[in-house]
Parts: C-alpha cells; sequence; structure tokens
C-alpha cells in the first residue's frame, strides 16, 4: 500500500475558493471568456491566485491562509476589485451562485488543460453539465489522523452548510425547487458521496485509497468528489458542498462558521456510528428545502434544519467570542435566519420583483460588485411539507429553449 503523505497545518487556520460565472453584459448569459480574463490578470500580484476551472465561462478564486476570518475578508474584496476591473476591460462581468440560471450546457467549452480535457473525454456530457459553482473551505490540522477526525465530526454538519450557502434554485431556464440544485450535478459523478464511515484514520483512508486506484476505480485523491474531504498537499480538511455565495462577504462568514466549528468540533467526541443512518435524507433535505429542510440529528431527534442551525450558533457563540469570529457569525445568524433568508430566496425574491431571470443574472452580478440590489419579499416559502409549486410560466426575457 501506497502512504500518501499528508503536509501538517496549524489548526484554526483557514483559506477558501470560489468558482465564479463569466457573463456576457448583452444578454447576461455566460461567456466563454476565461482565457482572455487571465490574460488580461498576467501581470496583476494577484494572477497566482486566480485560476481556470474546467469549462472556459468559469474562473476560480483562491486565497491564501489565514488564522482571522477578518484578513480573509479582506484579501477577497481586493481580488475581487482586482478581477472586476479586468473582467470591465474584457468585456464581462462577473457573478456569484451556485448555478447559472438559464445557461444551456451544450454551449459550454472546455477549458484547454489537460485535467479538464480527460474529465470532458472520460465523462463526455456530464463535464459541461459541470459547469456549476461552488465554494470550497480548507481548514487546517495537523495530521492525517486528525483530518480523518475532523470529516467524520463535521459529516452530521454537511446539511447545515448547504442550507447556509444554497444559491442555485434556477438551472436551464426553470425553477427547480431545490434551494441547491448545484449538488445534483455534482452527485452524477460515480465517486461522489462521503467518506466511508468505516474509516477511521490516516491508514484506513491510504488503504481505501488503495484498493480504489487498484481497481482501476480512481488515479487520485481528485477523482472523489466527496462533500468533506482530506487534502493532504495542503495539511486540511476541504468542504466541498457550499454553492458560491452571492458576495465575499457571505463567503467570509461561511469560513468563519466552519472556522469555529471546527474549533468546537475538537473537543466533542466522534459522531455515533448511527449519525450516517440519515446522511443522505438530511442531503437531499438541505438540497431541496434549505433551512425548512427536516434533520434527523446524531442522537436521533427530528427537527427544522432552521431549528438546529440556532442552536448550534447559540452554542458555538462563546468560543467564536474567544477567536474573534462573533462578528461574522452574528451576521450570518442575523442575515441568514433572522433576515431575508439564504441567497436562494433572495434570488426568487428577484425573479418576482423582475419577472426575468436575464435581470436575476444581472442582479447578481452587481451583488458581487458590492453593489446590492434591492430585494422585495418572496410570497411564500416552501418548506417539506407544502404541496409542489406550480410550474412558472415564461414571460419576457426568458430563453427561447430551456433544455
Amino acid at each position: 500500500m501506497e502512504q500518501i503523505a499528508f503536509a501538517s497545518s496549524s489548526p484554526n487556520t483557514l483559506g477558501i475558493e470560489l468558482e465564479l460565472q463569466l457573463i456576457d453584459p448583452a444578454g447576461f448569459d455566460l461567456a466563454a471568456a476565461a482565457d482572455e480574463l487571465l490574460a488580461q490578470l498576467v501581470n496583476h500580484p494577484a494572477a497566482e491566485f486566480i485560476k481556470p476551472e474546467i469549462t472556459r465561462s468559469m474562473i476560480e478564486l483562491n486565497s491564501s491562509v489565514h488564522t482571522r476570518p477578518a484578513d480573509l475578508l479582506a484579501e477577497m474584496r481586493g481580488m475581487r476589485d482586482a478581477l472586476c476591473e479586468a473582467a470591465d476591460a474584457v468585456g464581462v462581468v462577473v457573478a456569484g451562485g451556485g448555478t447559472h440560471p438559464f445557461m444551456r450546457w451544450q454551449e459550454r467549452d472546455i477549458f484547454d488543460a489537460p485535467r479538464f480535457q480527460y474529465l470532458a473525454e472520460m465523462y463526455g456530457y456530464l463535464a459541461r453539465q459541470f459547469t456549476v459553482f461552488g465554494q470550497h473551505i480548507h481548514l487546517g490540522v495537523p495530521s492525517g489522523d486528525a483530518a480523518i477526525r475532523m470529516v467524520h465530526g463535521l459529516s452530521p454538519y454537511v446539511p447545515h452548510f448547504i442550507a447556509l450557502s444554497a444559491s442555485s434554485p434556477y438551472r436551464e431556464g426553470v425553477d427547480t425547487l431545490f434551494s441547491c440544485a448545484r449538488l445534483n450535478a455534482v452527485n452524477s459523478f460515480p465517486l461522489a458521496g462521503h467518506l466511508p464511515p468505516e474509516v477511521h484514520d490516516w491508514y484506513g483512508f491510504e488503504a481505501h485509497l488503495g484498493q480504489l486506484c487498484e481497481s482501476g476505480l480512481a488515479e487520485s485523491i481528485k477523482d472523489l468528489y466527496w462533500d468533506i474531504r482530506p487534502k493532504p498537499e495542503f495539511g486540511t480538511v476541504e468542504i466541498r458542498v457550499c454553492d458560491t455565495p452571492l458576495s465575499v462577504e457571505r463567503a467570509c462568514q461561511l469560513a468563519a462558521f466552519a472556522q469555529t466549528l471546527a474549533a468546537w468540533l475538537r473537543d466533542q467526541p466522534t459522531p455515533p456510528a448511527r449519525a450516517w443512518l440519515a446522511y443522505r435524507s438530511n442531503h437531499f433535505q438541505a438540497c431541496r428545502f434549505g433551512l425548512h429542510g427536516r434533520y434527523v440529528s446524531a442522537d436521533g431527534q427530528r427537527l427544522r434544519l432552521s431549528d438546529h442551525l440556532k442552536a448550534l450558533f447559540a452554542t458555538l457563540m462563546p468560543l467564536a467570542q474567544e477567536m474573534g469570529t462573533a462578528p461574522m457569525l452574528t451576521e450570518l445568524h442575523d442575515s441568514v435566519l433572522c433576515g431575508a433568508g439564504n441567497d436562494a430566496r433572495w434570488l426568487r425574491a428577484q425573479f418576482h420583483r423582475h419577472r426575468e431571470l436575464p435581470a436575476v443574472v444581472q442582479a447578481m452580478a452587481q451583488t458581487f460588485r458590492g453593489e446590492q440590489a434591492a430585494a422585495t419579499p418572496l410570497r411564500r416559502r416552501i418548506r417539506a411539507t407544502s404541496e409542489p409549486m406550480a410550474p412558472m410560466a415564461p414571460g419576457v426575457g426568458w430563453p427561447q429553449r430551456l433544455h
């Protein structure tokens, strides 16, 4: 069995990756402009932190390593401003959000890089459908064993991250009725899912990955499209379930929440084996209904996810005060749980205001730049016990082809 070196990192360090949309301001569809944008940024100090993604309508921002989320936010605002300035020069705009509301996957171009070309050849149309946009959060851990323990500890909270970050209700011109439709695309890959519950240490992880590789099922850790996975070359645990938020402020709030939760989990026992029993159901409920989904806790309680989140915020707040993350956790709590809700709800409010999806995309781009668009309340909430929402009738500004 081949050993996998794990680069040690200091606990409480963190970093993020944001996959972003490149938008044509003429009609607010996606624009295949990654090459031009990267060329525009080639001599910029931030160039090393801005990378291509699988299709040419995507770009990725990578932070450096931080201890304080406030410093992370300052860095991400600077990179956002540099990216938007370069986008203006190229003639495109940039937006967050987990999906583009009306893009057609058939029209996407694979970026010309060996890894992306391999994925296109291996997975066919799934590679182009993978034009979805996520935030990855990296948490520093000192060893491989600590990484596996952290993955186990964080796994019951996957629905919380999904619901807090959800920003992908629209896809291919229709309301999917999901708060987070992006993860349906991720789950199409054969090695999507989660760490096997029986893997409890780094040796067990090495053995599991070795079996996958010997069987021809994987070539490396990159082939594991898990919700949370170790990243040995960085010395981190990587949370991969978040939609890209509409603003860098929300992205850094989520990172602060993850950092505080990880610090709290270090003193908690490993979740019991029965915690995995409800994993897929909890995952679905968070994707489908967001904060109003049903949640089965590790000890078997059945309650609304938003109620479990409120209790979790209350538990974390004393530690957040010690760590200096309390201001960001308070902003996240107040805006999502006591205010306008998650970004998916905001996007639906924009559609009810404008009645056309290109205007929704325009509002997304304005929000990413820091020019918050006004929102109006939704007419009703979609809950886990609601009847299905009636399909939305096409209106002015809708794409002519929905599939």
